[in-house]
């Protein structure tokens, strides 16, 4: 099945190589077969995401159809290094055994069942985003303890109980944090633009009480629910003490407190990046360089070499470039373009443009991925506006339901990062987005409507 689909895929891109649309120009029709068949192979996992990329940078730069700087511009990305400081960060606290140490201090509230278990590293990532403007920080966090609780809990590899907690931490870590506005990547990118292109300025406040309470908690209640149905456990026989510290590695007291300290000062500098203005990702390679300096650190080169997945980081920099390269083809403008043309949007008609603009950032994720969706989306909201009748901030905070809706693991690389740190497939998380994509637009949509009704948004 995933062979003929890749095959048809192929032959839909060979035909727009030769016979192309009359709307598209010529590179854009060799741009937009290739990025087919790109997300084609990432979705089906037919070859690894890594090698995917690598045809995809091969395909645009032997036949010119993107420079070089652009092909590559994901590696520029400060996600990209914010995932290897996570590695680093992440091999550092399971190689000193302060995973096992922060999972014991969590173990007497969270471990008297599996679902309790599921629904408290839920409530905490939740927390966590509150207080950690970076996703792929929040998962370097807590997928090291998590999966020292899974050992402590005698959940091994590749058991449902093992991969329920993989799976609620990359996605507690991720998407409840797109309902909170500096928590991940695209509300940003969403508020730099509205503000820069539509002049609507997001406050903290009215941004939370909009999304949080359906896309915030509602959600999480749900991931947490499809995760105990599909990845059901109970809980094994927990290691001691002692051996969760052996699991973690040998380290001495002096280690623990060393890096502890600079995960400490870590946090710290990542919750007050508004006050100081550091980047997190700069934070974060600061902390890899301390946990790598010998005599300061406690991560080898053998254990740098294991930890950090250079394929895993190929893949995401190809997803980057992905987005990128749709922008700047004009694709997604043309995609924008072509469901305004298709989906019923008339003054009046609320339910119907609610949703409707709401698809229409669904669908666009999926093409041009989840950070791509406000650069596509945003210059189009006056015209968006005058057709719907509602505010252009209102256009614009619709987005926020199609950005935080992940059909597909690809379309967001926090997600990959911590599943790759959790060591349990990428595809298991699959079962969860899929139901949880059809929960949300069947579901949450209309009770977010409602939501929105209320507050007088619309």
């Amino acid at each position: 099945m995933k062979h003929a689909l890749v095959a048809l895929v192929a032959l839909l891109a060979l035909v727009l190589a030769l016979v192309r649309p009359a709307m598209l120009g010529p590179d854009q029709a060799r741009i937009l077969g290739i990025v087919l068949v790109t997300l084609v192979l990432w979705a089906t996992n037919l070859v690894q995401g890594y090698l995917a990329s690598l045809i995809f940078f091969a395909v645009l730069l032997v036949f010119g159809l993107a420079p070089p700087d652009l092909v590559f511009l994901g590696f520029q990305s400060t996600a990209v290094w914010l995932i290897v400081s996570g590695f680093v960060i992440g091999a550092a606290i399971s190689i000193s055994g302060l995973g096992a140490i922060l999972a014991r201090a969590l173990s007497p509230l969270l471990t008297g069942s599996y679902p309790r278990l599921i629904a408290g590293l839920m409530a905490v990532s939740v927390l966590l985003s509150f207080l950690m403007p970076s996703s792929v920080g929040r998962a370097v966090v807590m997928v090291p303890v998590g999966m020292a609780l899974a050992d402590q809990m005698g959940f091994g590899p590749g058991s449902k109980g093992r991969i329920g907690i993989a799976s609620v931490l990359a996605i507690g870590t991720n998407m409840p944090g797109f309902a909170i506005l500096p928590s991940n990547i695209p509300n940003m990118v969403l508020s730099g633009a509205a503000e820069t292109i539509q002049n609507v300025h997001f406050g903290y406040m009215k941004y939370l009480l909009l999304h949080f309470p359906v896309l915030g908690l509602l959600k999480a209640a749900a991931v947490v629910m499809l995760i105990l149905w599909i990845f059901p456990a109970r809980t094994g026989e927990a290691m001691s003490p002692r051996e969760a510290v052996q699991e973690g590695g040998p380290a001495s007291r002096r280690v623990l407190i060393r890096v502890g300290l600079i995960l400490l000062a870590t946090l710290a500098l990542w919750m007050t990046d508004s006050l100081h203005g550091v980047n997190s990702a700069w934070i974060g390679l600061v902390a890899a360089v301390l946990l790598l300096l010998p005599g300061v650190g406690v991560v080898t080169p053998p254990a740098f070499r294991a930890s950090v997945d250079f394929g895993m980081l190929l893949f995401v920099a190809g997803a980057l470039a992905l987005g990128a390269l749709v922008n700047a083809s004009g694709l997604g403008a043309m995609l924008g373009q072509g469901l305004i043309a298709i989906l019923p949007l008339e003054t009046g008609a609320d339910a119907v443009n609610f949703a409707s603009l709401s698809v229409m950032s669904v669908v666009t994720g999926l093409l041009a991925t989840m950070p791509g969706v406000p650069a596509v989306l945003t210059p189009m909201a006056g015209d968006l506006a005058a057709q719907t009748g509602f505010s252009v901030e209102a256009v614009l905070m619709t987005q926020v339901i199609g950005f935080s809706t992940v059909i597909f693991p690809y379309q967001v690389g926090p997600l990959i990062v911590a599943m790759q740190m959790s060591g349990e497939k990428l595809g298991h998380l699959l079962k969860i987005t899929l139901p949880l994509a059809a929960i949300t637009l069947f579901l949450l949509l209309p009770l977010d409507f409602l939501w929105w009704k209320l507050l007088g948004v619309l």
